[in-house]
């Protein structure tokens, strides 16, 4: 006799997947969302926050204009022309062109100075940060690691610093070079700025030291650098990072008051802030070329500014 095949009809509930097996299948909903880190997160509300897109698309500007002016003139910041170019007025229309922004009082393209001043002011900000960075983060991991009489050491190490007037202590320092480079600037800032960062960081350590990660590794026989550079500094470089991100837009100011005085940069440098010292004589009759590098200073400053107060936002989980 031919076989009859028995067909079990299976009643599936909502939700099920039925196979041509009859076997009903369990739908477990959507798959889980893999959980996200602190950097994923803040990434994730950074592309979404208008203030860091704007702020960071304005950085990206002044970096590659620091770092090839000659995409944004063909004149030279240095090339003066009293004759044809004394205190010349704006030229508007002119876009790019060397006598966009007028010239100063040595007939020297304002537009031009402007370009190539981003290089320094940027370079004196960038430099010093990543200075201060290192040795604020050293110096805050020692004390806050290994306590005792090191952190009391180090802790009144950095009160007198924090004691001296930043830009008093800046005028001192630099008074006592003749030759005011770029690297001589970083040098002087990176000296007396590092104490803020420290403090952070060793607040940080001493939070995080208490974890139970950090105690099992050094159940298990870790050496001290490796706890401190896999297991603390990992989960200590938001604050720091938040801190030095903010800082960089107080560093360009600095330097441009630095040279505005008189002490920054030598007077064979471009730099906005001597630009500004210079224009200041000419205020009442060629105002721009005051307001020109000021306003510039201004803009890259407030990008900075902007820019750390986002990734402030994002890294903090206090402010989500």
């Amino acid at each position: 006799m031919p076989d009859k095949t028995v067909e079990k009809k299976v009643e599936a509930l909502p939700g099920d997947t039925v196979s041509t097996a009859g076997v009903v299948v369990t739908d477990s909903g959507p798959a889980p969302e893999k959980a996200r880190s602190l950097w994923s997160d803040a990434w994730h509300d950074l592309r979404r926050n208008p203030l860091f897109l704007i702020s960071a698309v304005l950085i990206v500007f002044l970096l590659v204009m620091s770092l090839w002016p000659g995409l944004f003139t063909s004149a030279s910041p240095r090339d003066a022309d009293l004759a044809k170019h004394y205190l010349g007025k704006p030229n508007w229309g002119h876009v790019f062109a060397p006598d966009w922004f007028g010239y100063d009082v040595q007939g020297r393209s304002i537009y031009a100075r402007v370009v190539y001043g981003a290089r320094a002011s940027i370079t004196v900000a960038v430099g010093v940060s990543l200075a201060v960075t290192v040795i604020g983060t050293v110096i805050g991991m020692i004390a806050g690691y290994f306590g005792g009489w090191t952190d009391t050491l180090l802790s009144r190490v950095t009160d007198i610093f924090l004691g001296i007037p930043f830009l008093l202590g800046a005028l001192v320092v630099l008074n006592s070079f003749d030759d005011r480079t770029v690297w001589v600037v970083i040098m002087a800032l990176a000296f007396l700025g590092w104490t803020q960062i420290a403090r952070v960081a060793r607040g940080a350590v001493i939070t995080i030291k208490q974890a139970d990660y950090v105690v099992a590794a050094k159940a298990l026989g870790a050496s001290t650098s490796r706890i401190l550079f896999r297991h603390i500094l990992p989960n200590a470089l938001a604050p720091i990072i938040v801190v030095a991100t903010i800082a960089l837009g107080g560093y360009i100011a600095a330097e441009a008051t630095l040279s505005f005085l008189g002490v920054g940069l030598g007077d064979t440098a471009v730099s906005w802030g001597g630009d500004v010292a210079r224009g200041r004589e000419q205020l009442r009759i060629a105002p721009h070329t005051l307001i020109i590098p000021s306003v510039m200073v201004s803009i890259t400053v407030l990008s900075f500014l902007m820019f750390g107060d986002a990734v402030r936002n994002a890294l903090d989980p206090k402010l989500r």
